[in-house]
This record gives structure tokens, sequence and C-alpha cells, in this order.
């Protein structure tokens, strides 16, 4: 196959957009509330509309951005900031490395924005959604990481807004975040030939709630997670995509 050199043209982009719009509604829903929580979250230790947008759009980092209010509220330390940062975003380093032959094929901006953008549930939607065959792989792809980016900025400056001009309690807010995994969870557990990676991604949790606690348990779950799929590739691509491999899931020519 060859890879894509040419700019994503302005028609062929729609019609990608209209593809992965449908897959990115459970992402939809869940953004817009989430986004929304930590923007009124932020409203209530004193920052404005602004910074909502700034972080929505530059950080991006769901947990990360809800633990930045925390931060930014407590006074400047920079290494205690980074440390907590690293320890809550560790996950995507397994998430860019299942990625790379993926990613492998983009150019410039695209690839910058790919790699920018992969949020947990984004990486979701990119490993279990398949554009239809009209569409490119890499527009689909992108529509689908540009569609979830638009949808967090929203919540964010919505959630800012309403927690600057009514009286908004933020106390337990940031449990949306969890509901929202579970939505997914759901959703991925009702296609009942992909079940695999769901059942892989429960029975590690768990083991590792039970062996390495609370404090290790994502850190462990992603490393125990890259292991299982690295060691057990094929059988899991034969399990989920009948016999689509990776290595197949590349750009289509155009």
């Amino acid at each position: 196959m060859k890879m894509l050199k040419k700019p994503i043209s302005a028609g062929s982009f729609l019609e990608a957009v209209k593809a992965a719009f449908p897959c990115t509604m459970p992402v939809l829903a869940g953004y817009i509330f989430m986004g929304a929580a930590f923007g009124i979250l932020l409203a209530s230790k004193g920052y404005g509309v602004l910074w909502a947008l700034a972080m929505g759009v530059f950080v991006y980092a769901g947990s990360g951005q809800f633990l930045a209010v925390g931060i930014m509220s407590a006074g400047f330390d920079p290494f205690h900031a980074f440390t907590l940062t690293l320890m809550v975003n560790a996950r995507h380093f397994f998430y860019g490395i299942s990625m790379l032959n993926k990613f492998g094929g983009y150019k410039g901006f695209t690839k910058f924005y790919m790699i920018f953008s992969l949020t947990d549930e984004t990486f979701a939607l990119h490993i279990s959604a398949k554009p239809h065959e009209s569409v490119s792989r890499e527009k689909f792809h992108f529509a689908v990481s540009l569609l979830d980016h638009l949808y967090w900025i929203i919540g964010c400056v919505i959630g800012s807004v309403a927690g600057t001009e009514l009286p908004l309690n933020p106390a337990g807010i940031d449990f949306v975040m969890t509901a929202l995994f579970v939505v997914i969870f759901i959703q991925q557990w009702s296609v009942k030939q992909n079940r695999t990676p769901a059942l892989i991604g429960l029975g590690a949790a768990v083991l590792c709630r039970i062996v390495f606690g609370a404090d290790l348990l994502i850190i462990s779950c992603m490393a125990v997670l890259l292991a299982v799929f690295f060691l057990f590739k094929k059988p899991i691509e034969v399990a989920v995509g009948g016999g689509e491999g990776l290595e197949d899931l590349k750009y289509d020519d155009v």
C-alpha cells in the first residue's frame, strides 16, 4: 500500500466527518458532561472562561486537567506537579506504542495532531471503529480525533460559563470520568464478536488491583496489558477482527 502523501481535501474530509460522527456519539455525551464538570471545578477556583478554553485546546488531558486544578490552587511546586502528572498520564506511553503502526504513515501536522489528541476514549475508538470502504482510514481516524477534541473544548467552555454564572457545588463532580469509562466498556461489551479486549482489560484491572493495590493500579495494568497484547498479538487479532492484523490497518490509497 502507498502511504498518504496528498493533503486532506475538503470534500473527502467532510465525508470522513460524517462517517466518524456516529462512532463518536458516546464520547460526545461523555465529553460534554466531563468537560463541563472540569469547567465548573475550574471556575470554583476562580479561573475564568479563557482558562477553560485554553486548557481544553492545549492541554486536553482529561484526568490531567482535573489534577491541574488542584495543582494550580496549591501553589508553585514544579517537581510535585511533574511527578503527579507523569503518574496519572503514564498510560499514554503504552497507548502510543500500540499505535505506532497505525500512525506511521501520517505526515506533518496530521501526525503531530494524532499523537497529541490520543486520549483514552479516542484510543478505544481508533482500535474498535472501522470506516466505511468509501472513506480512507487516515481521514476517518483524523476526523474521530478532531471531533472528540471539539466535544471536550465545548464541554469545558460550557462548564466554565455555568460555574461562573450559577451557584453550583463542585463536590464529587469529577465522578463523571468513571461513568464515561463504564459507558465505553458497556458499548464494547455489546459487540459480541469483539469482547476479547474487554475481557482482557477487565481481568488485568482486577488482577493488578489485588496484587499491586490502588496506588499502582494504572501503571501496573497498562504494563500487563502491553505484555499480553505483545505476547498474544496474533490470537487476539484473530479473535477481534477475524484475522485482520494491526499491520493491515494502514491507510488507503487516494
